[in-house]
C-alpha cells in the first residue's frame, strides 16, 4: 500500500476504498484481490458508464509515438509521474502474469467514469523509487463491430471502444508498478497501477501444446443447444471438438459466457470473433467454449476450464496445425490483436 500511495501522491490521485477485484491494482483501489475478476476492471464500468466517453483520439491512441513521451534517463518511476499534468485510472484488463515480456491491457477512465483514447505508453519499475523503464507504446486496439456482427450481449458504440496494451518485460516474479502515460491536447495525464508476476503459473503459454479435450458440441449436450452458447443471437463455433482437431489443423479457441460475463467483455471479444470467422473460417477451426456447468454459475466451472486452469474469463488460444499454441490473450482484446493470432496460427 505504501508503494502505490507514493505513486499516486506523485500523479495527484486519490485513493477510493472500493476495490475493482483484480489481482492488477488500479489507482481506485486500495488492497491486494484475488484474480476472480480480474479481466478488465476497468471494462466492467462500461455497462455503468455506456454512453460515457471524456476524450476521444482513437486515430492517434491506435498509433502512439514513442517520441511524444519523456525518455526516462536514469530517473525512477515517481520521477516520470512528476511529469504529467492531470491523472486518470488504470483500469487493468490483465491479471495473469508469469515472468518474461508479457501482454499488459488496460483501459483509462477520468474520474467521472468516461473513457480516455489517446496516443499512450507505460513506464514500469520494481518500485516508485526504482529507476523505470519504458516508454513501451500501449496502442488502442478498436474493439467495436459491425451492427450485423453485434450480439445483444455487446453495449455497442456506447460501451467501451478500444483496449489498451503494451508488451512489458516482467524479468523476475514479485510485483512491479505501472505508469501509464498519454497525450491529451492539455498536456500528459498518467494513472498508476500494479502487476503481480508469479513464478509459474498451469494455464497453458505460447509454445505449449493444450491439452487434448473434448470442447462442447452438440451432442456433448444431447442436443441441447442452448447450452452450448449464452450468446444472442448463437454463433456457430461448435461443429468439432477441440480433440477432433488438435494437431490437423489451426484452431481459435475461444472461453467465454456472453450472457454471465463477470468482466462484461465476453460479449465484446465474441463478437470480434464472429466478426473474422467468415474471413478464416476455411483456414482455421473456431470454437467457443461456455464457462460454467449448465450455464448456471452456482454449478461451478466446465471441466474443460478445469483443463486449462482456467478461473477468469475471456480466453483466446491461437493453436497452429501442429498443435502448439501461437498466442494467448486474456481478457479484453481488440480486432487487431485476434487478427494478429489467427495469422499467427496459419504460419
Amino acid at each position: 500500500m505504501i508503494r502505490t500511495l507514493a505513486l499516486l501522491a506523485a500523479v495527484g490521485l486519490s485513493i477510493s476504498l472500493a476495490g475493482c477485484g483484480s489481482s492488477s491494482k488500479s489507482s481506485s483501489t486500495s488492497s491486494k484481490t484475488t484474480s476472480t475478476t480480474s479481466q478488465s476492471s476497468a471494462a466492467q464500468r462500461s455497462k455503468s458508464n455506456s454512453t460515457s466517453t471524456a476524450f476521444s483520439n482513437l486515430p492517434g491512441a491506435e498509433k502512439p509515438l514513442a517520441q511524444g513521451f519523456p525518455p526516462v534517463h536514469g530517473r525512477s518511476l515517481q520521477e516520470m509521474a512528476t511529469l504529467v499534468h492531470g491523472a486518470v485510472q488504470f483500469g487493468a484488463a490483465t491479471g495473469s502474469f508469469t515472468p518474461g515480456t508479457r501482454r499488459v491491457a488496460f483501459a483509462l477512465n477520468q474520474s467521472s467514469g468516461g473513457f480516455v483514447y489517446a496516443p499512450t505508453v507505460v513506464y514500469i519499475a520494481k518500485s516508485p523509487t526504482s529507476t523505470a523503464k519504458g516508454p513501451f507504446l500501449a496502442p488502442a486496439d478498436p474493439m467495436l463491430v459491425a451492427p450485423k456482427y453485434r450480439s445483444k450481449q455487446n453495449a455497442g458504440p456506447g460501451g467501451i471502444q478500444a483496449i489498451y496494451s503494451a508488451n512489458v518485460p516482467l524479468p523476475r516474479a514479485g510485483t512491479y508498478d505501472v505508469l501509464s502515460m498519454s497525450e491529451l491536447p492539455t498536456g500528459l495525464v498518467g494513472g498508476t497501477g500494479e502487476v503481480a508476476v508469479a513464478k509459474s503459473s498451469p494455464i497453458p503459454d505460447v509454445g505449449q501444446k493444450p491439452p487434448s479435450i473434448a470442447t462442447d458440441t452438440l451432442s456433448s449436450v444431447h442436443g441441447d443447444a442452448s447450452l452450448l452458447t449464452t450468446r444472442v443471437p448463437a454463433e456457430q463455433m461448435h461443429s468439432v471438438a477441440l480433440n477432433q482437431v488438435l494437431g490437423k489443423r489451426p484452431v481459435a479457441l475461444l472461453f467465454s459466457t456472453p450472457q454471465l460475463c463477470i468482466s462484461k467483455v465476453c460479449g465484446p471479444v465474441t463478437d470480434i470473433a464472429v466478426s473474422l470467422q467468415k474471413q478464416f473460417d476455411n483456414k482455421i477451426s473456431f470454437i467457443h467454449q461456455e464457462v460454467y456447468v449448465d450455464n448456471q454459475p452456482n454449478k461451478g466451472l466446465r471441466p474443460q476450464m478445469k483443463a486449462f486452469h482456467l478461473q477468469t474469463e475471456p480466453w483466446l488460444f491461437a493453436i497452429n496445425k501442429k498443435g502448439v499454441i501461437v498466442a494467448r490473450l486474456e481478457g479484453a482484446f481488440g480486432v487487431n490483436e485476434l487478427r494478429q493470432a489467427l495469422q499467427a496460427a496459419l504460419r
